[in-house]
């Protein structure tokens, strides 16, 4: 985890915005909304051009973090082929997604946010859902510890630490 975290503030300094839509194109990634059905998206590359393909039916914060998701997996699992693993191996796929969750929820939600909102009466829920993450990723955020900010499990709401 801390290996993606890191990644990600690399990108976000180097392109100086967590922006994925921003940061693919400075990637010169070709961003393509089209209807997909089921699919939220995904990632692939032809002819040596990347692409993450998003499914125009979804909300802005919802394609956001589409983008998100499948620009770690550009970065993170760039030769990767997930739909032939999916349907000609018995390899799990479940670390892949995990990770691109993580890296799409370290891009839209870095620790400055969390400051940011360390004395607001926000729960962590209702941040991940201001910035588009699914609700099911707010454990994540709240599973880091050695921050300046801690969780009441109770309420999940965001506090200061105090030292």
């Amino acid at each position: 985890m801390q290996l993606i975290k890191g990644t990600v503030e690399k990108l976000i300094k180097k392109y100086r915005t967590n922006n994925p839509f921003e940061i693919a194109s400075q990637r010169n990634i070709l961003v393509l909304f089209e209807r997909l059905g089921d699919i939220l998206g995904y990632f692939h590359t032809y002819k040596r051009i990347p692409m993450i393909h998003i499914n125009s039916d979804l909300n802005e914060r919802e394609q956001r973090f589409v983008c998100a998701h499948e620009l770690g997996h550009s970065i993170l699992h760039r030769h990767v082929n997930t739909p032939f693993l999916r349907k000609n191996t018995l390899f799990s796929i479940d670390r892949i997604e995990r990770e691109a969750n993580q890296f799409a929820l370290e891009l839209l939600i870095p620790d400055q946010v969390i400051y940011e909102f360390q004395n607001t009466n926000m729960t962590i829920y209702e941040l991940v859902a201001t910035y588009g993450v699914p609700q099911d990723l707010a454990h994540l955020k709240r599973k880091q510890t050695g921050k300046p900010y801690i969780f009441n499990t109770k309420t999940e709401h965001i506090f200061p630490l105090r030292r």
